[in-house]
């Protein structure tokens, strides 16, 4: 859809990186302050809940941009990261770039960091996201750093962050000094009926549009909260994904999805010219790949290929130039509507979620993790998982797809 008569200048709904605009509601403004009491208290420890696209990462993002810049802060994202890692990313946003190969030093270094911070009043902030797909390691690395205090003050101020519950993790012995030192907990809620449309219109009025109900009447905005359930993320994709569908102003309500697609404005589009139906709906259907590092989104790649191998080398599909991922690490093989994951026996392994895997039918959402650098998967219809031979992964198809990959390999010693 041409929305140039509207005033839109960029794609208002973003579902990837960081959001054009910082809308205020109850919820979030209620996050802010516990995570600032949090930051604040003595021995803040917080446990901060959200589901899956509920904003927990904006509302990370923003927080930390607020705190006095005499604050130490590192934002690390835990999914299957271990104790190593952990670490390593940890000092890496403290400003230290040590080569120290043990795990021990590299507690030891955060430790002297942390306790010479707080013995000057400013006690460094660690937020982990993702806190529930950490590794047993990493969350005993997370217990002694809780344990550590400088004249009766905690060295560490934490926000642990997730998805899923973690009460009954955190009241296992194991997690004692973590249970013992929590000053709170925090559930982030829905936008309300009256919230979402403050949301899309402040947006679309960030984008440009010069009249956003021209864009989306009330009655449209009332069925993308109903749609949503309130969820940030989820209106984001749902309001992306209405705007790609229709033809003309304004949206009609049956151009809301039932689920948000991975619809995105083309590259370098000013002015947005969306695509019709048509085209929007066989975008939808490939899946998508969201390459990130450290939390920073770095490309997105369309699966509408049989085959995508992943590695170090150049001729890999996607490459990744880090000494953590194998000159050839890992295979997507797409069958029948169904993504198979297949590591190539990689010297650090594939993670799905934080488990290491040799071979996994993927469901949408699945992180899967490769040294430092993590690749989500979306595919709205992928919805349960099951065996490689329930999905039609017989060994024809895979041994199809090795020999495929050894031909190219054959020929790429033959050219060298």
């Amino acid at each position: 859809m041409n929305l140039a008569a509207t005033g839109l200048r960029r794609q208002p709904f973003q579902t990837h990186g960081v959001p054009s605009v910082l809308v205020p509601y109850e919820s979030q403004k209620a996050a802010f302050r516990f995570l600032n009491s949090t930051c604040r208290h003595d021995h803040g420890l917080g446990l901060f809940h959200g589901p899956p696209l509920s904003g927990k990462t904006s509302i990370i993002r923003h927080f930390r941009t607020l705190l006095p810049k005499d604050f130490a802060t590192a934002v690390v994202e835990g999914a299957g990261l271990g104790a190593h890692a952990l670490l390593r990313h940890v000092l890496h946003q403290f400003g230290y770039d040590l080569d120290l190969r043990s795990t021990t030093e590299r507690f030891n270094m955060v430790k002297v960091f942390a306790m010479q911070q707080t013995s000057h009043g400013c006690a460094p902030v660690l937020v982990i996201e993702k806190t529930h797909q950490l590794k047993p390691d990493a969350l005993e690395a997370l217990c002694e750093l809780a344990t550590l205090s400088v004249n009766g003050r905690s060295a560490v101020r934490m926000i642990l962050v997730s998805e899923k519950p973690m009460l009954s993790i955190l009241r296992s012995r194991a997690m004692l000094p973590i249970s013992q030192r929590m000053t709170g907990k925090f559930l982030l809620r829905p936008l309300t009926r009256q919230e979402t449309t403050i949301y899309v219109y402040r947006k679309l009025l960030c984008g440009g549009c010069a009249d956003p109900r021209l864009v989306f009447p009330q009655r449209v905005c009332d069925a993308l909260h109903a749609a949503s359930g309130g969820w940030p993320g989820v209106i984001d994709g749902l309001a992306l994904a209405a705007l790609a569908n229709a033809k003309s102003c304004p949206v009609q309500v049956r151009q809301i999805p039932r689920r948000p697609g991975p619809v995105e404005a083309p590259a370098g589009v000013t002015v947005l010219q969306q695509p019709g139906r048509r085209t929007a709906d066989r975008r939808s259907s490939v899946p998508q790949l969201i390459l990130t590092c450290n939390g920073r989104t770095l490309r997105q790649i369309p699966f509408d290929k049989p085959r995508l191998m992943i590695g170090r080398a150049d001729h890999n599909d996607l490459c990744i130039k880090h000494d953590f991922v194998s000159r050839q690490h890992a295979i997507f093989i797409r069958s029948q509507g169904m993504t198979l994951l297949l590591d190539l026996k990689s010297r650090n392994g594939t993670f799905v979620n934080g488990k290491r895997v040799a071979s996994l039918v993927l469901v949408n959402d699945d992180v899967v993790t490769l040294g430092e650098h993590r690749i989500k998967f979306i595919d709205p219809a992928a919805r349960q998982r099951t065996t490689l031979k329930g999905a039609g992964f017989d060994e024809t198809t895979i041994a199809k797809s090795i020999g495929d990959l050894r031909e190219v390999m054959n020929r790429l010693r033959i050219v060298s």
